[in-house]
């Protein structure tokens, strides 16, 4: 059995709000379990709570109330400790593994690298030290095995169904030279091939869309509403306000709705891929930018008419 964690009610709100719940329901004498029962919530998911990493929602909060027998405190509270969880980030990126690997379903968008459980790792590599060039070794290495553990997401048959959108920009970007691009994007068009794991590209002319910077990662469970997980460069952010995961789902619907069919998508991947492996791609940047060199010199020999 795994240690139980004890909850540091200074970190925030909801944390301490949480570890209020967790005492008053210990001190009743019941589980998780017996707690949640008469209910449409799952176990893990009070436990998520009284750990700060989700929020109480209101008819769960009345729900408790009663079972507790607490005077409407929790039901009273809930709202400003939703407030106060959404008023500024935290690093949640560890939070929001632990919902990645409970994950019924997974809907992705990223606009410009590969998913990271989809991501081999000379091309993992090549993002680490563009991220963080003061990394030595044995830390690279360590992220290397933990992005690699969660390939289960997109490679195993028993992973949570799941569906990418990619910009098309992520398969023009040379990341780590051709022979990176080429294994990346042929193990992309090969786990594409499984039927739990679908992929889509937007393609770059397709004009404004409704996620134009970053990541986005909506998960659904069996047992708890769905989250939704925005991340940059260096931060992340777990959002579970209903009327927000709403607002992003319908974003991911219109995103889906703009992109290529799978099939033509899958095509268009393995297509780039050939293009790394052979060198034709390098060959026809090399070509656009002289021709654009080119292009710029007679701009520079053509005298202007006055105004």
């Amino acid at each position: 059995m795994a240690a139980r964690k004890d909850i540091d009610g200074s970190v925030s709100v909801p944390a301490f709000y949480g570890k209020e719940l967790r005492w008053k329901r210990e001190a009743a004498g019941l589980t998780l379990q017996q707690t949640v029962e008469g209910s449409y919530y799952g176990a893990s998911y009070l436990s998520e709570i009284e750990r700060g990493h989700r929020r109480m929602p209101e008819d769960l909060a009345r729900h408790v109330d009663r079972v507790l027998r607490t005077d409407g405190f929790f039901a009273r509270c809930c709202e400003d400790v939703r407030k106060a969880g959404s008023s500024a980030p935290a690093p949640c990126f560890a939070q929001a593994l632990e919902m990645e690997a409970r994950a019924r379903g997974i809907e992705e968008w990223n606009s410009t690298v590969i998913p990271g459980p989809l991501q081999v790792e000379p091309y993992f590599r090549e993002i680490i030290r563009a991220a963080h060039p003061h990394y030595d070794e044995e830390k690279v290495a360590q992220l290397v095995a933990v992005r690699r553990s969660r390939a289960y997401v997109y490679e195993e048959a028993g992973g949570p169904a799941s569906w990418t959108v990619l910009h098309e920009s992520v398969l023009r970007q040379p990341v780590g030279g051709n022979d990176v691009m080429a294994e990346q994007l042929a193990h992309v068009a090969t786990v594409a091939g499984r039927s739990r794991f679908v992929v889509q590209v937007l393609p770059s002319v397709g004009g404004p869309q409704p996620y134009m910077t970053g990541s986005t990662f909506l998960m659904s469970f069996s047992d708890a509403p769905p989250i939704v997980y925005t991340e940059g460069s260096y931060s992340g952010q777990i959002h579970d306000d209903p009327n927000i995961v709403v607002e992003y789902q319908q974003a991911y619907n219109r995103l889906r709705a703009a992109a290529l069919p799978p099939e033509k998508s899958l095509r268009m991947i393995e297509a780039a891929a050939e293009d790394y492996a052979s060198g034709n791609r390098s060959r026809r940047l090399e070509h656009r930018r002289l021709t654009s060199r080119g292009l710029q010199s007679r701009t520079r020999g053509v005298r202007r008419p006055g105004r």
